[in-house]
């Protein structure tokens, strides 16, 4: 239409050079004319775009509108889905923890039966502990077993044998006769048949010392054995008589096996985090109800402390930990990670004396966690460092555990530390010289936590503490035992590195201002890979 329009207009402006004048006046009406039937068309044209994204738009919008209907019907339909699939859970979920903890609780009383098997063969030949009734007075003494009973009989044995040897010697030098003579005086015999004689003595007491020590050391080993039997007797006599024996579920997720251990005020279960899905280890605090107000405040104070300190520990050689809740009113309970391995004290229980080389690997590792625990904002004195309280995992990596009396070093404390608020607690021979002071109230610093490992160290080297180290608890706070401490001695066996001595003797330095701190005895030699 717009080609025809163009067309008609230039044929009528050639027209107007050849018409006269009077024509020229019908071209401007049919230019007008033509004008507005082009604007009209355009106007047309204009209109019949319009209508056509008018009906588009509205065909749009219909489509919108089914399809905001249908996503309205599919959000419906999503959420009747998904709270269906949340009843299914709900139904699901006991079923699948019920099977768990059957199958957990099946294992467990399985366990329980097999080291209950083991205490009574095992006592059969190391021997049991029996009560023993005087009117109303009971006490408890340990019967040794056969195989301890046979090896005190072959001791007896070779003593006998050595004492009736050493009379024949006796015997044989005094009826060797004057020298020059050459023969026994009341037997006859050759001075030369008296010398190999008294060679078959030797001979035969070598012998015998040989036998001997071969024996001792099945004593030891039986020893040995039996106090780990001991230990075993005890921690099945306390998990008979715990309240939590009987596989509790806590707070609706920690699922309760059997008993690690017992300690004063406090029971440790092996454990089964059945949300998600691991081991833990349920530390479960107990209030004695004959307890005053003030000292049930002051325990649970301790708790709260330990629990806000060490929830913030995030070390690969510190044990974590997850969790604490109320049980009742004089019992809650802290969640911590679960070592399936041993603690130090078990280990030197069973090898009394390491080589250097795992000595040094253990140290190396408490003291990573002590450097974590003195780089924090607030610097940490774990104040408890012991062999009961390094645990090891299932791959033999150590980890410091059990802040109950840690402390936390304020920032206005001077050089020389802070105050010891909890003066006797703790386990003496671990503890350095300032924190037995009586005439005054002892400033104390991470070089507690330094003496406390050198303690440690030289216990793991030479299978003793050295200070102490036959003495009761009692005994050495009333002998003042480590306050007379001031110089550390080493045995001639067995032989160690100077770096070795260098360490211990750095922090068992005796003077609390000469010892040095946390972070300065990891930069010996020792401690350093």
């Amino acid at each position: 239409m717009d080609d025809s329009c163009d067309h008609g207009t230039k044929q009528y402006a050639e027209d107007d050079i050849l018409r006269e004048e009077p024509l020229q006046q019908q071209q401007e009406e049919v230019q007008e004319i033509t004008s507005e039937m082009y604007e009209r068309a355009l106007l047309q044209e204009e209109n019949t775009s319009l209508r056509a994204k008018v009906t588009t738009l509205e065909h749009d919008l219909r489509e919108s509108r089914q399809e905001a209907s249908e996503y309205q019907h599919l959000c419906q339909q999503l959420e009747k889905e998904l709270k269906e699939l949340r009843n299914n859970e709900l139904q699901v979920k006991p079923k699948r923890l019920k099977v768990i903890s059957d199958l957990l609780i099946s294992v467990s009383k399985d366990e329980r039966k097999e080291a209950r098997m083991k205490v009574r063969h095992d006592s059969k030949r190391l021997g049991n502990a029996k009560v023993i009734r005087a009117g109303t007075v009971i006490s408890e003494t340990w019967e040794d077993g056969q195989v301890i009973k046979d090896l005190n009989a072959r001791q007896r044995h070779f003593l006998e044998l050595k004492e009736d040897i050493e009379r024949q010697r006796k015997s044989l030098k005094k009826s060797q006769p004057d020298k020059g003579d050459g023969s026994d005086a009341e037997s006859g015999a050759p001075e030369e048949d008296i010398i190999i004689q008294d060679e078959i003595y030797e001979s035969r007491l070598a012998s015998i010392k040989r036998e001997e020590e071969f024996y001792l050391r099945e004593r030891d080993r039986y020893e040995l054995e039996k106090g780990a039997l001991i230990y075993e007797m005890k921690r099945i006599r306390d998990e008979d008589g715990s309240r939590f024996n009987n596989y509790q579920i806590l707070n609706h997720r920690y699922a309760l096996l059997n008993l690690l251990g017992k300690g004063g005020f406090s029971e440790v279960y092996k454990a089964f985090n059945l949300v998600e899905y691991r081991y833990v280890a349920c530390k479960l605090h107990s209030l004695n109800a004959q307890w005053s107000e003030d000292k049930k405040q002051s325990y649970i104070h301790d708790a709260i402390q330990e629990y806000n300190i060490h929830k913030t520990f995030i070390h690969h050689h510190i044990v974590r930990l997850w969790d604490f809740f109320e049980i009742d009113q004089n019992t809650f309970c802290t969640i911590l990670e679960y070592c399936s391995g041993k603690d130090l004290n078990a280990v030197l229980k069973a090898t009394p004396m390491l080589p250097e080389k795992e000595a040094r690997i253990i140290i190396f590792q408490i003291f990573q966690g002590l450097v974590y625990l003195n780089k924090r904002n607030q610097q940490i004195i774990h104040y408890n460092l012991k062999p009961g309280n390094v645990l090891f995992d299932e791959f033999g990596v150590a980890k410091v555990t059990d802040h109950g009396l840690s402390k936390i070093m304020e920032d206005d404390v001077g050089s020389q530390g802070m105050k010891l608020t909890s003066q006797g607690a703790g386990t003496y021979w671990y503890l350095p010289p300032e924190c037995f002071e009586l005439n005054k109230i002892p400033l104390i610093s991470s070089k507690v936590d330094v003496w406390s490992t050198g303690i440690i160290l030289y216990q793991m080297l030479f299978g003793r503490h050295p200070f102490g180290h036959d003495q009761t608890q009692d005994r050495i706070l009333c002998e003042d035992t480590i306050i007379k401490a001031r110089k550390v001695e080493f045995p001639s066996s067995p032989s160690v590195s100077n770096e070795a001595k260098e360490f211990i003797r750095g922090c068992l330095t005796y003077n609390q201002e000469d010892r040095p701190d946390v972070l300065n005895v990891a930069q010996y030699p020792f401690v350093c890979f």
